[in-house]
């Protein structure tokens, strides 16, 4: 098939995509093989060839960034090398666009008040979040990564670009505007009518910016954005405070979407930064020794979830909870929250909100953990 779709066949490379696509849902994602992933990769340049020597640049984008999403690392640099291509070519006769968006810049304003500040009980009544400017790496190993606490860093992130440019919704359009990425969309991922949807960067603006109070609620979650569009890579930083410890990142993910997205109570296996680029949220945790008392799914995949839903606690079937302290605060616009390891959190958007995270390990972990 490789063959043929390289001498000029367009058949056969949409129907290697399709072998390749078969091969990737045959099982869970860990159980496919790499070659099948690497397939997908080649089989994708190829329709993206076919697609861009048409004139459809929007189509052949899409496929590469299929490439990108699914497919494995050997045509990674070829992926990037024809994505630069087509974007070039798309821009200059303007077709990268899905649509017109109205306003031209995201704003922050506190839009769906009513689902936005829909915060859990006790929030803000409880131990605030210490907050801290011109924390030193000395003071920030010493005082909050040694002993595992949290802490909000308020002035790590005033030289990043991306605090004037993801303003600009005629930028991320540009930039991004025509690219596929995964969304989220439902209430959260522990609600059975919540379900993962592929659509262009510009659709997904366009739903931030409506007004629809429907709960098919869109978010882009946890998804390394920036390793997959590279020019909204060049807009941040890697804080210096990740690199504390001596271990190494081991995720870098975007976290964008309207008032009232909610990320359950969970904990991560990692250091986490999360830096907070537009807008505010609501974050409250829970120190790692009261997983107990926090009662986490026993199932594999959600055994880091907590099946409290704190928006609506159940009393009666999670007694242990309701006294339980813990700490929270509005993590503002500009402000980075160290959240250590294993802590359980919650976080609520209250406004557009547009953040990133960062994990990262000790150096004694290199050799045992596995990245996510």
């Amino acid at each position: 098939m490789a063959a043929l779709a390289a001498a000029g066949d367009s058949r056969a490379a949409e129907a290697a995509g399709e072998m390749a696509w078969e091969q990737l849902h045959s099982g869970p994602w860990h159980s496919v093989l790499p070659i099948w992933r690497d397939a997908y990769s080649m089989a994708c340049l190829y329709m993206a060839r076919f697609h861009f020597a048409g004139g459809d640049f929007k189509e052949a984008l899409r496929v590469l960034d299929m490439g990108v999403i699914m497919g494995g690392p050997l045509f990674r640099n070829d992926l990037d090398s024809a994505i630069a291509k087509v974007s070039a070519e798309a821009r200059s006769v303007r077709v990268l666009e899905d649509g017109r968006i109205d306003e031209s810049s995201l704003g922050c304003q506190e839009r769906n008040n009513e689902v936005a500040w829909n915060l859990p009980v006790k929030a803000l009544t409880n131990t605030m979040i210490a907050k801290m400017s011109s924390l030193s790496l000395e003071g920030f190993l010493r005082e909050y990564f040694q002993p595992g606490f949290p802490i909000i860093i308020s002035d790590g992130m005033a030289h990043w670009p991306a605090r004037t440019k993801w303003k600009n919704m005629d930028y991320l359009q540009k930039v991004a505007g025509g690219r596929t990425i995964p969304v989220e969309v439902g209430k959260n991922y522990l609600c059975p009518e919540w379900k993962q949807e592929l659509i262009t960067f510009s659709e997904f603006l366009s739903r931030i910016q409506s007004n629809d109070r429907s709960d098919d609620i869109t978010y882009l979650a946890q998804h390394p954005l920036f390793d997959q569009i590279n020019e909204l890579r060049k807009d941040i930083c890697i804080p210096d405070y990740c690199s504390v410890g001596g271990g190494e990142l081991r995720s870098l993910n975007a976290w964008f979407g309207p008032p009232g997205t909610v990320t359950p109570l969970h904990h991560d296996p990692h250091h986490n930064i999360l830096a907070q680029v537009l807008g505010k949220k609501y974050i409250r945790l829970y120190d790692a020794s009261l997983s107990e008392e926090l009662y986490p799914y026993t199932e594999t995949m959600l055994c880091n979830s907590s099946q409290v839903d704190l928006d609506n606690i159940d009393e009666k079937a999670f007694p242990k909870v309701v006294d339980l302290e813990f700490v929270d605060c509005i993590l503002e616009e500009g402000e980075m929250l160290y959240i250590p390891p294993k802590w359980w959190h919650y976080v609520r958007s209250l406004t557009t909100s547009f953040s990133v995270s960062f994990w990262w390990n000790n150096c004694d972990e290199n050799s045992t953990s596995s990245s996510y």
